[in-house]
């Protein structure tokens, strides 16, 4: 538990996010009301009165603004003026302005430690574009706020945590950007992070890139050339590392917990299998019941976490968005903060 605030920033408004905050708060209400946990919700006001109403919500969200001393336990801080309203489920550049601006004013506040971390909510690439804002995701994004040069995503469900040595890049480009300096990076911020959710000794194995790991080099010599070195050298100075292990088997042996975490060499070989099993569906209906799992970014001078999904556009503003994920990433937060301050 910290003392302060956990910055939840909305997103989109013109997605789930309003919808999800609202839940997670009624549903987290009680430890809210012990000071247990406070949270600090940015974004849209309009959006944010909006899903109260169209949840019949009768929770109080006060606003105030960055400059007051003291903040209630659960309140709202306007990330921007409001423009023409944002409807539910339709796309616009005011959605991707003030997911910016919410981003934006999150990082200002933990930085300056008045918040602990950032909890995010989803936003939409295409209207951030539209907003004047080129960043393929919220990754990259806060990597240029922070001064960042690199970061690493990391997802999680249950016991299955796999970081990433590259994300949001054409599979043509994925070889180049496996360099022994950046996987080692990703190995080291990897270890951290587990150390700091209170694992004193993880296990982490490497995803080879490779099928078969190359088999001895007939189908590439990246895992042999560049892998297997690095982890050797991980190893000799005191990490518990193995590895490359071939795609088609690391992630059965990380659910087994052989592991603690996996590292993973593109977006969709670690995206996939998380979302697998987090992403639980009605077969009747086709639907997701649930939609659990977790985004964090390491390597920022700040914590964040995120939900695992995307605006979901297509049932914003009918009140069937799951919030499971982000009282999700409000615990690792939570736990991610606590483990910083040791």
């Amino acid at each position: 538990m910290t003392s302060r605030h956990l910055a939840i920033t909305m997103g989109d408004p013109a997605g789930i996010g309003p919808e999800i905050i609202v839940k997670a708060c009624v549903g987290l209400e009680e430890r809210i009301a012990k000071g247990d946990l406070r949270l600090l919700i940015i974004g849209s006001g309009a959006a944010l009165d909006g899903a109260k109403a169209a949840l019949g919500a009768n929770i109080a969200i006060p606003q105030v603004t960055a400059d007051d001393r003291d903040w209630p336990n659960l309140c709202y801080l306007q990330a921007d003026a409001e423009g023409e309203a944002i409807k539910p489920g339709v796309l616009s550049a005011d959605g991707g302005r003030f997911a910016y601006k919410a981003i934006e004013q999150g990082v200002r506040l933990t930085q300056a430690g008045r918040t602990a971390a950032i909890v995010t909510a989803p936003l939409n690439k295409e209207a951030l574009n539209k907003a004047g804002y080129h960043f393929p995701g919220h990754t990259e994004m806060l990597a240029h706020l922070t001064g960042v040069r690199g970061s690493v995503m990391l997802l999680a469900h249950g016991n299955m945590r796999v970081s990433h040595v590259s994300t949001h890049v054409a599979l043509e480009d994925v070889p180049k950007r496996l360099t022994p300096e950046r996987l080692r990076m990703v190995i080291d911020l990897t270890n951290d992070a587990l150390r700091r959710l209170g694992i004193a000794k993880p296990k982490i194995a490497i995803a080879a890139l490779n099928p078969h790991a190359g088999e001895g080099g007939l189908f590439g010599r990246q895992d042999i050339d560049v892998s297997a070195p690095t982890i050797a050298k991980a190893v000799a100075d005191g990490l518990d590392v193995v590895g490359p292990v071939p795609g088609d088997t690391i992630f059965v042996k990380l659910r087994a917990g052989q592991y603690d975490a996996a590292v993973a060499m593109y977006h969709d070989q670690g995206h996939i299998p998380v979302k697998l099993l987090g992403f639980q569906v009605d077969p009747a209906t086709g639907r997701w019941q649930e939609l659990s799992g977790v985004n964090i970014t390491l390597g920022l001078p700040i914590i964040r976490t995120s939900v695992d999904h995307g605006t979901a556009f297509d049932i914003a503003g009918k009140g069937i968005a799951n919030e499971h994920s982000l009282i999700e990433a409000i615990d690792y937060a939570e736990r991610l903060a606590a483990g910083a301050s040791k």
